[in-house]
């Protein structure tokens, strides 16, 4: 069920992929995360690779940025959202957000953001490096100029909206200008309808979840969650059930289906909704899994940028992976098996799946390094 209400019930496209195939993973999906590491892929790419296979990634960024179907706010940290959920982000928006440097930043300079929101509607769109500030303090605000600091704060409040990224770089406007009138027009959801909203969207990707699980989608927090998943459950609109081995009550969506099976194989990036809440992953698939990019790398375990690998309705293993794009090739630093795996058809199926990605990636070859219980395979499979 978890796996299906993420999409992986449903064959990879045969044919060419365009906006339909987008604008229905948005929708399964719901939220997005954006992640700046590019060891590999942006990570907004990677969950796209997993359900859709081969794509263009210029063509899902016009999607994401130009097509007016999908914003960018802080939904599962930062995250393309439909855009149709922009009234239910409305409550964080203007949330009481208490932020000293920003509260800093108001009392030396005075207008200050008030300014910096003049500018972005007199040249919009604009970086934080377009506007000219003359004096920029640095060492402090985590190392963020003033402007840059006002951008976040209006970015965070509302006030500007993202109109693209170039090169990963946040270009900021004001909403009216990128989204539609239609729903900027819209009254935003009261603060708890809002919440119960998103709840029930989450219970809609997840299929089945614990009321942390359904929390952590959208950053509720479970101590506000938990009471409202509780009362979804009591009016109907979330089903309570049981789950042999959970010792947490679970609850399912009314619409969530039990698949007959589950017949794919598929990396998983850190920032996949099918692993990125680490609690969930274990209790589901057995598999303890953590990301180590911040990690010393003398303390890691399985490597820096590690991916399980989907097989079926399991978790069987895990890669670490790299574009090396000065070589053309895509490293496998390390490739690991779960005690349960058939290693033989996880080293066939992982094969192909890197194949595919190599080519998606325009990197000539696969090289994989021996480092891990399952390299030795994979390197024959390949």
């Amino acid at each position: 069920m978890a796996l299906g209400a993420q999409g992986f019930a449903d064959r990879r496209p045969t044919g060419r992929i365009d906006v339909r195939h987008f604008r229905r993973l948005l929708t399964t999906l719901g939220v997005i995360q954006i992640d700046s590491v590019n060891v590999l892929a942006r990570a907004h790419y990677l969950p796209a690779f997993a359900r859709l296979g081969s794509y263009s990634r210029p063509a899902f960024d016009d999607f994401l940025w130009r097509s007016r179907e999908a914003f960018e706010y802080w939904g599962h940290e930062a995250s393309f959202i439909p855009v149709s959920s922009w009234p239910l982000f409305a409550h964080r928006m203007v949330g009481g957000w208490h932020w000293q440097s920003i509260e800093r930043l108001a009392a030396e300079h005075p207008g200050f953001v008030q300014s910096v929101l003049d500018e972005v509607g007199a040249r919009g769109p604009l970086t934080a490096g377009d506007l000219d500030e003359h004096e920029v303090t640095k060492g402090t605000w985590w190392d963020w100029g003033k402007a840059k600091l006002a951008l976040e704060w209006l970015f965070l409040t509302g006030n500007v909206t993202v109109a693209e990224r170039r090169n990963f770089v946040r270009r900021y406007d004001l909403p009216d200008r990128v989204l539609p009138a239609a729903v900027l027009s819209e009254p935003g959801e009261p603060e708890e309808e809002a919440r119960r909203r998103l709840l029930l969207m989450a219970a809609r990707s997840v299929g089945v979840g614990t009321a942390a699980d359904l929390a952590d989608y959208y950053r509720i927090g479970y101590a506000r969650g938990r009471p409202l998943v509780e009362a979804l459950a009591v009016e109907g609109a979330l089903k309570r059930v049981e789950v042999a081995g959970w010792n947490q009550p679970a609850f399912a969506h009314p619409d969530s289906s039990l698949p007959r099976r589950i017949e794919r194989c598929a990396l998983l990036s850190p920032f996949d909704p099918v692993v990125w809440f680490r609690p969930r992953a274990e209790m589901l698939f057995e598999f303890r899994y953590r990301i180590e990019i911040y990690t010393p790398a003398h303390k890691r375990v399985h490597g820096y940028y590690v991916m399980p690998i989907l097989h079926g309705n399991r978790l069987v293993g895990r890669v670490d992976l790299k574009a090396d794009r000065h070589a053309s090739e895509l490293l496998v630093r390390g490739a690991y098996a779960e005690p349960h795996a058939d290693r033989g058809a996880v080293s066939e199926a992982v094969a192909s799946e890197l194949a595919l990605m190599a080519d998606w990636l325009e990197l000539g070859s696969v090289k994989v390094e021996k480092r891990g219980d399952l390299a030795v395979q994979l390197a024959r499979a390949l």
